[in-house]
């Protein structure tokens, strides 16, 4: 008789061994081009039309593209980074606070128009970010809102994809049992998401909080159209100005400038601007370890 180990050895099929290796290869090309994109910042201007990938590295090009980037227009790349994170954070907090809680009710709570509630959760979140833009400026602008971060971080903070994830993860990860045994021992329904429920839902927290980061931080149109003045524009729409104020894009333009700005620096600039979008992913990552509702109820 097999022993419980030698029961759970998978063996490795011809399929098996040919999906590994298709995952391992497209890997290696996406580590690949990550690697030559991050090395580029390391590099000089003259080295870049080398033929040798290493010519020119060197860490102490960095502080020099660091120096180059704040000094565009003032310095205005670290305010577009702190308008970032500012309206980003505002709005992931507030897609928690309103999607956790909306789609456990959803999940498992009886009221009018649920059903309704959720068909149109379901309906947003099919709908381009891209329509709602004209509707929403004309929203901020009829309340003269328009050039405030605090506005952008509040529609960030509706997110009905965190609502729908929630939802999903309160209907089939959080057992009935549970929640029954709550109510006979006098829990309110407050007391329940706050006691049961919500300690148990870490994984989707996790997951619900770095969506809603990376879409709003990698959000282009609304910012674009919200914060019209340079000092309160986000970053991800800083760039794009700093892309085209640069001597490689506009080298009449950009001629009497004394900031420099060349394939290294504008390399640069894209790794700091995702360097949060990987903090974020890493910090949500060991949320996503392990089930949490994993034998709370036998079956």
């Amino acid at each position: 008789m097999k022993s419980g180990a030698e029961g759970h050895v998978r063996r490795l099929t011809p399929g098996t061994v040919a999906r590994l290796v298709t995952l391992v290869g497209v890997a290696g090309i996406f580590l690949f081009l990550l690697v030559a994109f991050v090395l580029a910042a390391l590099r000089t201007r003259g080295a870049m039309s080398s033929a040798d990938p290493l010519e020119g590295l060197s860490w102490r090009n960095l502080s020099y593209d660091w120096k180059q980037i704040r000094g565009f227009d003032g310095g205005l790349f670290t305010t577009w980074y702190e308008n970032s994170l500012l309206v980003c954070a505002g709005g992931t907090a507030l897609s928690l606070l309103t999607g956790v809680p909306a789609g456990y009710a959803l999940a498992k709570l009886q009221f009018p128009l649920r059903r309704t509630i959720l068909v149109i959760t379901l309906l947003m979140i099919v709908v381009p970010n891209t329509v709602l833009v004209i509707p929403l400026f004309l929203e901020v602008a009829a309340v003269h809102q328009l050039g405030r971060l605090w506005a952008v971080a509040v529609i960030f903070g509706f997110f009905p994809l965190g609502t729908y994830l929630a939802f999903i993860h309160f209907e089939r990860a959080l057992p009935r049992e549970l929640i029954e045994a709550a109510r006979i021992d006098g829990l309110s329904e407050v007391a329940i998401f706050g006691r049961v429920a919500l300690p148990l839902a870490r994984q989707a927290i996790g997951v619900i909080a770095f969506l809603t980061f990376l879409a709003d931080w990698t959000n282009y149109f609304l910012p674009l159209v919200l914060l019209p003045a340079p000092n309160q524009e986000t970053l991800t729409v800083g760039v794009q100005q700093l892309i085209t104020g640069s001597q490689l894009y506009d080298p009449a333009g950009a001629a009497g400038s004394p900031v420099q700005l060349y394939m290294p620096q504008l390399v640069f600039a894209a790794v700091v601007q995702t360097a949060p979008l990987l903090a974020i992913f890493l910090a949500a990552q060991r949320l996503l370890v392990g089930g949490a509702t994993v034998g709370a109820v036998k079956q």
